[in-house]
C-alpha cells in the first residue's frame, strides 16, 4: 500500500485553468475519508452535504445540518490533509449576510473554496424531487456577498443552480451564464438528465463547469475522461465514498450479527498495520518519544 503523509497543497484556481486536465474531487465526510483520498493520490477533494448530514446525524439531505455543523466539520477535514478541500455550503444558511460569515469563517479555516446554490431554504439532495429554486437576482446577491468576502482569488466560488427540474434546462443555463457574468469562478448545472443535456450545457456556457456523478443518480454516470472531452473541468463524485462504506459496514457487521465472527469478510477491511499508516501512528509515536 503507497501511503502519502505530506502533499503540497496546489490551489484550486491553477489546477481549474489546466483546459488539459479534468480535476477529480471524490466526496468525503469526515477527517478520515479525507486522509484516505489525500493518501490515495487525489489533489483536492469535496467536503459532500450528503455526506455530512448522514455522518453527522444519520439524516438524508433534506435540510436538516446547519451551517455550525458545516463549518465544524470543515475544520476536522481541513486539518486532517494538507491538499485544497472546497466545501458544499449548500445554500449559505440564510440571507447574502449569512453568506458573507459563511464564506469569511471558511476561509478563516482554510477551505479552498465553496458550492453555493440556488434552491429555496429548506434544501433537499440535487437528485431527489420535490425541489424549488429562489429567483435569480436574489441567488446573485448571495452571489456577491460570496465574492466580497473572499480574501483571495484562490478561494473558488462554484455557482450552483437546480433550475433543471423545477423550470427546465433553458433556464438552468441561463442562470449559469448569469452567474458566471456576476463573478462565480465556476458554474454546476445539477442534475441534466442525459448526455445529450450534459453537451448542451458545455455547448453554451462558457466557463469552467462541474458535471456531478452519482451513481444510480439522475444524471448519467461517465467516466472523467468522458467529461472533459465534453468540456467539463471538474468532475464531482461525492457519494462513491459514502456508499462504498456504508456497504462494507453493513456487509460486515451483518456477518458479525448471523455468525458471530468476520472471518467471511476480512476481504473487505483493511488491517490493523494499514489503518495505522492512514491515521499516521508512527508519527505520533516519534512526538510521544520526545517528550518522554
Amino acid at each position: 500500500m503507497v501511503i502519502q503523509t505530506t502533499k503540497r497543497k496546489i490551489s484550486l484556481r491553477t489546477q481549474i485553468e489546466d483546459k488539459k486536465k479534468i480535476m477529480v474531487l471524490p466526496g468525503v465526510f469526515d477527517a478520515l475519508s479525507a486522509r484516505i483520498a489525500q493518501q490515495v493520490g487525489f489533489d483536492a477533494i469535496f467536503q459532500t452535504g450528503y455526506g455530512s448530514a448522514a455522518a453527522l446525524l444519520g439524516m438524508p439531505d433534506f435540510g436538516f445540518l446547519n451551517a455550525g455543523e458545516t463549518r465544524c466539520n470543515a475544520r476536522r477535514i481541513i486539518r486532517a490533509v494538507n491538499i485544497p478541500v472546497i466545501v458544499d455550503a449548500d445554500t449559505g444558511y440564510g440571507n447574502p449576510l449569512n453568506v458573507w460569515h459563511l464564506v469569511h469563517e471558511l476561509q478563516s479555516l482554510g477551505a479552498a473554496g465553496i458550492f453555493l446554490e440556488d434552491q429555496i431554504w429548506p434544501k433537499r439532495c440535487g437528485h431527489m424531487i420535490g425541489k424549488d429554486v429562489i429567483s435569480k437576482d436574489d441567488y446573485i446577491l448571495k452571489l456577491k456577498a460570496a465574492l466580497e468576502a473572499r480574501k483571495s482569488s484562490d478561494f473558488i466560488i462554484v455557482a450552483r443552480t437546480d433550475a433543471r427540474a423545477p423550470l427546465g434546462l433553458d433556464e438552468a443555463i441561463e442562470r449559469g451564464k448569469a452567474y458566471h457574468k456576476a463573478g462565480a469562478d465556476v458554474i454546476f448545472i445539477e442534475a441534466p438528465k442525459s448526455i445529450e443535456e450534459l453537451k448542451k450545457i458545455a455547448n453554451e456556457i462558457d466557463a469552467p463547469l462541474v458535471a456531478n456523478m452519482i451513481e444510480e443518480g439522475v444524471t448519467p454516470n461517465l467516466s472523467a475522461k468522458e467529461l472533459l472531452k465534453m468540456g467539463y473541468r471538474i468532475a464531482v463524485f461525492p457519494l462513491s465514498g459514502l456508499y462504498a462504506a456504508t456497504f462494507a459496514i453493513k456487509e460486515v457487521f451483518s456477518e458479525l450479527k448471523k455468525t458471530g465472527t468476520t472471518k467471511e469478510r476480512r476481504k473487505m477491511m483493511v488491517t490493523f498495520e494499514d489503518f495505522n499508516k492512514f491515521v499516521d501512528l508512527k508519527r505520533y509515536m516519534a512526538l510521544e518519544k520526545r517528550y518522554i
